[in-house]
């Protein structure tokens, strides 16, 4: 059975938004509503950041009325206070909030934490092909692999890469009502949108629709105690990383590049774009930095050599290090077995350890815990 915009609208005209009756589609404040081709149905609500506790009962009816269709496979509706260039101000009582001052930094984005998540670390790049999903899933093991309990979202909405990755595949469990159960990646949390649409889908969204399958992605999964939530970002800077830097307060970012100058302006923007909404730079890794032979062994700087070190040095934020252009590593990622998790003693792993320790350090001022040891019986 096949829903249409229509359908979600007569439905939606049963949630009210006020004590005046006024209905949510004649209020001014829903979006486009997007229904995709397997019936699941997207919409945002345009509220003032200051309304935002008021409507959330309106989000939950509106989207419970939504799920509650016959044919209706699922439902993404958030809040937002992003709006359309063509889209008015939600009316409000209370004053608009001022925008900040040239040469000033915004205010710090204060968005509601996740329950029993210490700390939550954007991994982004300022241009796609840079290895950013790479790093950040090695990144994650790395982290584990010092003791701490770690989880990993893909927020690359547009090409989730951490299933591939993981070698994980399947549908999440639903644990109850609508939460989700994050997957189980060489002992670390793991969600992504991937797991929830066919591999050769194409996520034709626009910003809305972004936002709020990655609010629901964070705040819709029985994450649990984590001690940091990786988070891989997609690249650019646009509306995803703006919903993170909303949504949550992060504790941070790291930027990934190569050492060529093309790459390195692109994440010289990254850094300009968090700085903006007072996300802190934890540091810059720089990826694909060396190549060495297997067969002579002589080093090759095929994208160039310390271009991240010099660029992290020039915006005055840490270096975490670099990691070299090898087989092994590509080998890994494109079989689904990383290579910190399938070996964790070879000089690869070794270097995502080192910068997951740097990353560690310069987010709380000191060492991971250390990590039980293995006992391997013969």
């Amino acid at each position: 059975m096949a829903i249409t915009r229509d359908d979600v609208l007569k439905a939606l005209s049963a949630v009210t938004v006020d004590a005046g009756g006024t209905t949510l589609p004649a209020s001014g404040r829903l979006s486009q509503v997007v229904v995709d081709p397997t019936n699941r149905v997207m919409f945002s609500i345009l509220i003032d950041p200051s309304e935002a506790e008021r409507f959330e009962p309106v989000r939950r009816k509106a989207e419970g009325t939504v799920l509650a269709m016959a044919g209706v496979s699922g439902v993404f509706a958030s809040l937002t206070s992003e709006r359309g260039p063509n889209q008015p101000a939600p009316p409000t009582q209370a004053a608009a909030p001022q925008p900040p001052q040239p040469g000033r930094p915004a205010p710090p984005r204060t968005g509601p934490a996740l329950p029993g998540v210490r700390h939550i670390v954007a991994v982004a790049s300022g241009k796609g092909g840079v290895g950013k999903s790479t790093t950040a899933c090695n990144l994650a093991l790395a982290l584990s692999a010092q003791g701490l309990k770690v989880g990993l979202l893909d927020a690359d909405i547009y090409g989730p890469s951490v299933p591939k990755l993981f070698g994980l595949s399947g549908k999440p469990k639903v644990i109850e009502e609508r939460l989700l159960a994050p997957m189980d990646g060489y002992g670390i949390k793991v969600m992504s949108i991937g797991f929830l649409i066919e591999p050769e889908t194409a996520m034709i969204w626009r910003g809305p629709m972004v936002q709020s399958a990655i609010t629901q992605m964070l705040r819709e999964v029985a994450w649990g105690e984590l001690d940091i939530l990786v988070v891989d970002m997609p690249p650019g800077t646009g509306d995803a990383q703006l919903t993170m830097a909303q949504a949550t307060p992060l504790s941070g970012a790291v930027i990934v590049s190569t050492p060529q100058d093309l790459a390195l302006i692109d994440a010289r923007r990254g850094v300009t774009m968090f700085r903006k909404v007072s996300v802190p730079i934890l540091g810059v890794i720089e990826n694909m930095a060396t190549f060495i032979c297997p067969n002579c062994g002589h080093a090759s700087h095929i994208f160039g050599h310390g271009g991240a070190r010099e660029e992290a040095a020039r915006l005055d934020v840490p270096f975490l290090g670099e990691v070299p252009l090898d087989m092994t590593i590509r080998e890994t990622s494109d079989s689904g077995r990383p290579v910190v998790a399938v070996d964790p003693d070879g000089p690869h792993a070794k270097v995502y350890r080192g910068i997951a320790a740097q990353l560690w350090a310069n987010l709380t001022g000191g060492p991971a815990p250390r990590a039980a040891p293995r006992i391997v019986i013969e």
